[in-house]
């Protein structure tokens, strides 16, 4: 006679399925713990690590100029900006003259940067026969994130001296009679890619004026902005304003310029009142009114040169 035993295997596989599931359920659960808490640790320890950067703002103005006026650019160190300014005659000058086009003034200079933030420079115009030196240092830079600075802040001083012959018009009897002095501070923004404003507080000295009781110092409030019309071109806009009571002859500069930029040149193109391509020419000497077609067409052409060596041999 022969005894059959039930069987537990059709009970034990599936108590041993069960309890594999939750072995299982339970080392990946406990997996992902561990891998979610070395992975916090890891963050926290690459926070610790980056430190919070300062991101300057570049290019507010495409040029050291924003028509006549200086902008709160300076030239990169080790570079050269060579610089001639062309200013014609008046519009209302008629078709004898070409309208403005057959009489011309211009301006030469050379400036260079000594540093990123300081540079310098010297001109000669033939307007008054007039030598210029200025140096300008940019105090502040416009900047967010581990520094907040919301504007850029240049300093700038300049002296000239005419050097045209004495005459019944204007009499010099001495050489310091000849000097004028300027200083500016320009505090500008670059509110967006296409959008910067410009405020210039100004002093300016003459230690002989050409008209009689004109005052011989000036405060003045320049003002102007450049809007983006492509990746190259823009408009720009230049008023200086001096509300102090001068003489009739006298009216404040308003400038319209466009900008194109060509690698390494910088075309400007703009109409004026003012023939003055020197702070005290076009601040303290203006005469043209837009009203009367005393309007001056004008360009400006910059171009540029390295003697940073290091920086040659990057780009070869």
């Amino acid at each position: 006679m022969v005894f059959h035993y039930p069987t537990l295997q059709p009970i034990f596989v599936p108590l041993n399925l069960h309890f594999m599931k939750n072995i299982l359920t339970f080392f990946f659960c406990l997996s992902i713990s561990f891998i979610t808490v070395a992975q916090d640790d890891l963050m926290n320890e690459l926070d610790k690590e980056i430190k919070p950067t300062t991101n300057y703002t570049t290019a507010t103005f495409k040029s050291t100029r924003i028509i006549n006026g200086h902008s709160n650019e300076t030239i990169a160190a080790k570079h050269m900006d060579f610089r001639i300014c062309h200013r014609f005659g008046a519009l209302n000058s008629g078709y004898k003259e070409l309208f403005g086009l057959d009489v011309a003034r211009v301006r030469i200079s050379f400036e260079y940067g000594i540093t990123d933030d300081l540079m310098v420079g010297v001109g000669r115009s033939g307007l008054q026969k007039t030598f210029d030196y200025f140096v300008k240092y940019k105090l502040l830079k416009q900047s967010s994130g581990k520094r907040n600075m919301p504007v850029s802040v240049s300093l700038f001083a300049n002296t000239a001296t005419k050097t045209l012959d004495t005459s019944p018009d204007m009499q010099f009897f001495n050489n310091m009679e000849r000097q004028t002095y300027c200083t500016q501070v320009l505090i500008a923004r670059k509110f967006s890619d296409n959008l910067s404003l410009q405020l210039t507080p100004t002093f300016l000295h003459r230690n002989k004026v050409e008209t009689a009781g004109d005052p011989n110092s000036l405060m003045v409030l320049g003002m102007g902005g450049r809007t983006k019309l492509s990746k190259r071109t823009s408009l720009n806009v230049e008023y200086w304003l001096v509300p102090q009571t001068r003489t009739e002859n006298y009216t404040n500069c308003l400038s319209l310029g466009f900008d194109i930029e060509t690698g390494g040149h910088v075309f400007q193109l703009h109409l004026s009142n003012s023939r003055g391509m020197v702070e005290n020419q076009f601040i303290g000497q203006t005469t043209g009114r837009w009203t009367s077609g005393d309007i001056f067409y004008g360009f400006n052409i910059s171009r540029t040169f390295s003697f940073d060596r290091a920086a040659r041999n990057i780009h070869k």
